[in-house]
């Protein structure tokens, strides 16, 4: 029987994960990149960019970080060569096609609209079905179509598509006499070049989130107080200074089980319901503990840069953002390098940045949106195909079934969409679990069981974020959502030894290697 065909588009770590358990499992894999190199957002970052979490809880579970790596947080070339070598020892790189960007995908098979069972078979191969994957050469300008049997979408939300905020006529960059790039522009720059760039201007960034920081902080470190960068940002998330607040490792307090028992989780019973409520006090308790540290570590008060929401709420959204050197932003503040301004809304005039609600006008020779990335835009314009592009859009946030098989979508997987504290090892065990589906070791229910407990997801993240449940985190409940793949594809969910190091020891990538 011939291999079957699989198309991974994308060659970030969520591509690399795709390709090496496809082809641990037996399947023909081929990754498409439109990049001259591996890495995806890692290829192209800024110079002081460095990992959000301690490379324990990012690191491949069959692949630990080499002894050379010293520290927690490793810089972004650390990753991107660490990247590398995993490439290179599972040799996946004779499988990657870079300089491929793919231009659309398109489904030759039957309707599933009158589907009871995804792919109308339950089956990961049906009898019919092919995808034509469109990709151009991006050295020749030519283009391929390759047919395959199974897409693996690894995008990537963070990255190719910019969110750049719309204005009202006469108050967008076009009145603007200086330049307007988005933090991807930035990136994409050498180090050096990046450097000249923002030399002896007065540069505005506007977002304030992980790019938003780095950039404000580079700029400050380059032209100081002479040329100082404003920070232009809407609400306040908080700024993690360390992993251990009060001397107790994070983890320990959001990232075992006994942390998710305080919580409200999709699809539990009554005695674990209950058990949340009763615990929720406690819940609480860790929230202002973490905040009690924070704001000793950080001068949030003098600055009003107290979040309104709690540190739990931020981090069940994966909106708290870790600060390295937290002294140095400090001392940057006060010295005046980095003004900080909050504002619901900006627009521009000829000469910069203004704020209409109080009319307060900033001087701008640049100015640098830190405002994201279109992720689910990108996702559904991949799609040939209207009715699957409004099937992704249709609601807050991508619908999928143990957030990687929409169930109306055939011979598809989505990895990497939704966020967690760990994003890398996340996505391995995605990997593992789509790989595993697709070589029959288990059958997805029904599509109205999926799409059942995709309500459920959905219904939890409205609880847990609110305004942020589009973002479809899985943060503080990456236990029981890992437990859901475990029994899915027969493997115990126990991972330790002892029901105290199970209940009270935090899980992290190297719990779930083979």
């Amino acid at each position: 029987m011939d291999k079957k065909q699989i198309a991974i588009i994308g060659a970030g770590v969520s591509g690399l994960l795709a390709c090496k358990y496809c082809l641990s499992t037996g399947f023909n894999p081929i990754v498409l990149d439109a990049e001259s190199d591996i890495g995806g957002q890692w290829a192209k970052t800024i110079k002081t960019t460095r990992l959000q979490t301690p490379k324990s809880l990012y690191q491949f579970s069959d692949f630990p970080w080499p002894s050379s790596v010293t520290d927690d947080f490793p810089t972004h070339q650390q990753i991107l060569d660490y990247l590398r070598s995993y490439a290179t020892h599972f040799q996946l790189i004779p499988h990657i096609k870079l300089n491929s960007r793919v231009k659309g995908i398109s489904y030759d098979g039957p309707s599933s609209e009158t589907w009871s069972l995804w792919n109308g078979t339950g089956e990961p191969f049906p009898p019919e079905g092919k995808w034509n994957i469109t990709v151009e050469d991006t050295r020749t300008a030519t283009t391929q179509v390759y047919i395959v049997d199974f897409v693996i979408l690894c995008l990537g939300r963070f990255k190719d598509l910019p969110n750049i905020p719309e204005f009202p006529a006469g108050k967008g960059p076009e009145v603007f006499r200086g330049q307007v790039i988005h933090s991807m522009e930035y990136a994409a720059m050498d180090d050096d070049a990046a450097a000249e760039f923002v030399k002896g201007k007065k540069v505005v960034v506007v977002g304030f989130g992980k790019t938003g920081l780095d950039i404000a902080r580079e700029c400050s470190s380059i032209n100081g107080a002479e040329h100082p960068c404003s920070v232009v940002y809407r609400r306040d998330h908080w700024k993690l200074p360390n992993w251990s607040p009060w001397g107790i490792p994070l983890p320990y307090l959001y990232q075992n089980r006994f942390s998710e028992l305080q919580v409200h989780k999709p699809g539990e019973g009554f005695l674990l319901s209950l058990l949340a409520t009763l615990l929720s006090p406690l819940r609480w308790g860790t929230s202002k503990f973490v905040e009690s540290y924070i704001k000793k570590k950080l001068p949030l008060a003098k600055y009003d840069m107290i979040p309104e929401m709690s540190f739990s709420k931020d981090a069940r959204s994966c909106l708290v953002c870790y600060m390295p050197d937290p002294e140095d932003f400090v001392n940057a503040v006060d010295k005046g390098s980095i003004n900080l301004k909050k504002a619901p809304s900006v627009c521009f005039y000829d000469n910069g940045i203004l704020i209409e609600a109080d009319d307060t006008r900033i001087e701008a020779e640049i100015v640098i949106f830190a405002t994201g990335f279109k992720g689910v835009e990108k996702l559904k314009n991949i799609f040939e195909s209207p009715a699957f592009g409004h099937l992704i859009t249709s609601s807050p946030r991508v619908p999928l079934y143990r957030e990687c098989i929409h169930p109306r979508i055939p011979q598809l997987a989505i990895i990497g969409f939704s966020e967690s504290f760990s994003n890398l090892h996340t996505s391995e065990m995605r990997c593992r679990w789509v790989t595993s589906l697709l070589e029959g070791a288990f059958k997805l229910p029904s599509i109205n069981e999926m799409q059942k407990d995709i309500s459920r997801w959905d219904e939890y993240m409205k609880q847990s974020s609110g305004e942020y449940h589009h973002r479809s985190s899985i943060a503080v409940l990456e236990i029981w959502y890992n437990d859901q793949l475990c029994k899915d594809m027969g493997m115990n969910r126990l991972r330790k030894k002892g029901l105290l190091a199970n209940l009270f020891e935090p899980y992290g990538p190297m719990d779930y290697a083979k």
